[in-house]
């Protein structure tokens, strides 16, 4: 024989819901706000997170660098127009910043900005020797597609560019690295670098005769741009290869 169950005068049927009066469901919205919260979902919270973690970037602020790794937020993360947060840094001249993050488990090294620019592409041309080396040792690629470290290395014109060439090459930068145009490290240097550099290049097997796709060589760099100390060099370099008659 079914069991009926007959409602109690004392209180609701207990099949009936019961409905939680004004102050019970402040609690209810205060619970759920708080898990949230503990779960990490609170989204105020990870926009601050992210703010922060761009604002540090900029001010070159380990404080708070350390404070989000704590929390362990996401170093890999990029801002808005989708650049790393490791290239901002750079291109902030913020160096402890950069620093600190080179040394974070699981950072992307190599991750590129939407110009095709990366870490080592950035600590190469402003010249962050220490940085470049410390991007090596954590495993950083030297040679990438399209512009490379190394053509990046060879455009600068100050004494620390020899430098940086010599530590790119020892790590296997490969010397005639072709950008989308086929431009290589050497026909920048030619145009813009450190005459000490060129003579690096040629020395280390630098190929003198490879053109672009304007039809341009090294020679044509230097010529162009009325460098002539870079021509001399480079007319050497051609006749100790081709022979005098043509040069």
């Amino acid at each position: 024989m079914p069991i009926r169950l007959i409602p109690s005068r004392a209180g609701p049927s207990p099949v009936a819901p019961v409905r939680p009066g004004q102050a019970g469901r402040r609690r209810v919205v205060w619970h759920l706000a708080a898990a949230l919260l503990t779960a990490g979902l609170g989204l105020p919270a990870a926009a601050g997170s992210y703010q922060d973690f761009l604002h540090a970037l900029r001010i070159d602020e380990l404080e708070t660098l350390r404070r989000l790794q704590q929390r362990g937020f996401d170093f890999n993360t990029r801002d808005d127009s989708g650049q790393p947060g490791l290239l901002l840094a750079l291109r902030s001249d913020s160096l402890r910043a950069a620093e600190f993050l080179i040394r974070q488990p699981g950072l992307d090294l190599d991750a590129l900005a939407a110009n095709g620019e990366n870490a080592l592409m950035l600590a190469a041309l402003r010249g962050h020797v220490g940085l470049l080396r410390q991007l090596i040792r954590q495993g950083a690629e030297v040679n990438k597609p399209g512009w490379a470290p190394l053509h990046y290395a060879a455009t600068q014109a100050d004494a620390v560019s020899v430098e940086i060439v010599d530590l790119l090459l020892e790590q296997h930068a490969y010397i005639d690295a072709a950008s989308p145009n086929d431009t290589t490290p050497l026909m920048m240097a030619a145009r813009y670098g450190n005459p000490q550099t060129l003579k690096l290049l040629i020395d280390a097997g630098a190929d003198v005769t490879i053109q672009n796709q304007q039809g341009l060589t090294a020679l044509d760099f230097a010529t162009g741009a009325g460098r002539q100390e870079m021509v001399d060099l480079i007319r050497r370099a051609l006749r100790a290869r081709i022979g005098p008659a043509s040069w």
